[in-house]
């Protein structure tokens, strides 16, 4: 049987918290944020939790060994 393997890419984009959540960086801060509302810009800061059935396949598939 091959060895598990996390996905490079998932690695990336998500991190686990210590009670196992799921984080992710929300998207829309790169660039063109001078015509987005500052309310937008605001919200999007920092991480974000994933919900719990995105977290499910993201940890199942991508990331199994965590």
């Amino acid at each position: 049987m091959p060895k598990l393997k996390n996905k490079s890419s998932a690695k990336k984009r998500f991190s686990i918290s210590a009670s196992g959540k799921v984080r992710f960086n929300s998207a829309c801060l790169r660039h063109n944020t001078s015509k987005r509302p500052q309310d937008m810009k605001r919200a999007n800061r920092g991480k974000q939790v994933l919900a719990s059935s995105d977290a499910k396949v993201v940890l199942r598939n991508f990331l199994p060994m965590r």
